[in-house]
């Protein structure tokens, strides 16, 4: 029986993972809980599941929570950051899913490390401000990070029980979101309420807007150099509208291994709670008859802008991408609050790493990145002012 704690566990991700849990009963067992502000969602999942830990970002949330349930609460409760901690850390706990966007589980994910808990990764975003500090953490404790996200769990998949020497290249695949075919020119004049409609995956705001932008490839790429020990130049990007083939592996003869399943983030989640084991998973079988077709594209660099600053970012070295991960988290919530047109997204981005890049600040410790991370927040703010 192992273990699970989600952090993250009334989003898309949380729910699927709970999905396998209940798919698994003999197998799996939940022993800890947090999530956001969605009050109602959690009172129901902590009373089916009975965890004996739970968290909530804010106080008001907690206490609403904690009314609700009444005696069903459990002994240990908590709420923002150190709420975070005590659920990833709780001494039942073999796995802990982090499946929550932004850069709040930053803290979290390290205390779990140190703890000696296997990682299951769904949030790009650690890796992403602190790739080398969580990578040496975890080397350090010989904790297992395993990937999440289909893309990075595809490739695992793939690189599983090969030495490094036989590989090539990484080419993580992207659906291209939803404006794929749109022409530039109207790129600009795209609403919120478009963007958010990806053709293939339903994901929160952010993730789906990361998406459209095709920055969620470019975070996707930062974290394939932290987690696969591959050099930038070595990790390619292909467009893939069917979003079938979730990644591929190059090897030095040419070769190329490629996983492929339905679009369902059970599969990948299962696999994390499974490894290094396979279990019959409840979801649909891929029928490659009746899909008839796969198609790759190279992306287009002028419609995905976004993709070339996180590729920049990551040459860079441990500055630019703090910058371009809070950048791109303030220009996304503008446009969604539709202060920022789709195309002000990549302007700020390029213009807060510019500044940035003049400074080239050091980020080799935690507080370093989470300075960095607040000014280059506050600088991408005025930013934003700017380009209205």
């Amino acid at each position: 029986m192992k273990r699970i704690a989600i952090l993250g566990s009334t989003g898309s991700i949380g729910c699927s993972a709970l999905a396998v849990v209940d798919a698994h009963p003999d197998k799996l067992a939940i022993v800890g809980l947090a999530a956001g502000e969605n009050t109602a969602r959690f009172v129901e999942q902590v009373r089916r599941y009975r965890p004996r830990a739970i968290a909530m970002a804010s106080r008001d949330a907690l206490a609403e929570a904690c009314s609700v349930l009444g005696n069903a609460a459990p002994g240990s409760v908590g709420c923002g950051a150190e709420g975070l901690i005590d659920v990833a850390t709780h001494p039942d706990a073999d796995v802990v899913l982090f499946a929550s966007s932004g850069t709040a589980g930053l803290e979290a994910v390290l205390a779990a490390i140190d703890a000696g808990k296997t990682i299951a990764l769904a949030n790009k975003e650690v890796l992403v401000m602190a790739g080398a500090l969580v990578i040496s953490a975890a080397r350090r404790r010989g904790v297992a990070i395993l990937p999440v996200d289909s893309e990075h769990n595809a490739i695992h998949q793939c690189l599983h029980g090969r030495r490094s020497e036989e590989v090539r290249r990484l080419v993580l695949t992207a659906s291209g979101g939803p404006f794929r075919d749109l022409p530039r020119d109207e790129l600009a004049r795209v609403t919120p309420d478009a963007a958010l409609k990806h053709p293939t995956w339903k994901m929160g705001q952010k993730i789906s807007i990361d998406s459209a932008t095709l920055m969620n490839k470019g975070l996707e790429v930062i974290e394939a150099r932290w987690l696969f020990d591959v050099p930038p130049d070595r990790i390619d990007v292909v467009v893939h509208p069917q979003s079938i083939v979730h990644s591929m592996v190059e090897l030095v003869d040419g070769s190329v291994i490629s996983q492929l399943s339905v679009t369902d983030m059970r599969l990948p989640i299962q696999y994390a709670f499974s490894y290094p084991e396979r279990w019959d998973a409840p979801i649909a079988r891929l029928d490659l008859a009746q899909l008839g077709r796969l198609d790759f594209l190279p992306p287009d660099p002028g419609r995905f802008p976004c993709l070339g600053l996180a590729t920049r970012a990551l040459t860079d070295g441990r500055a630019l991408p703090v910058v371009l991960n809070a950048a791109n988290e303030v220009a996304v919530a503008a446009f969604l609050e539709r202060r920022l047109r789709f195309t002000g997204i990549a302007h700020v981005i390029e213009r807060a790493m510019d500044e940035f890049e003049r400074h080239g600040p050091d980020v080799g410790s935690l507080s370093q990145i989470r300075s960095l991370d607040r000014e280059a927040r506050g600088r991408a703010g005025e930013l934003v002012r700017s380009e209205s």
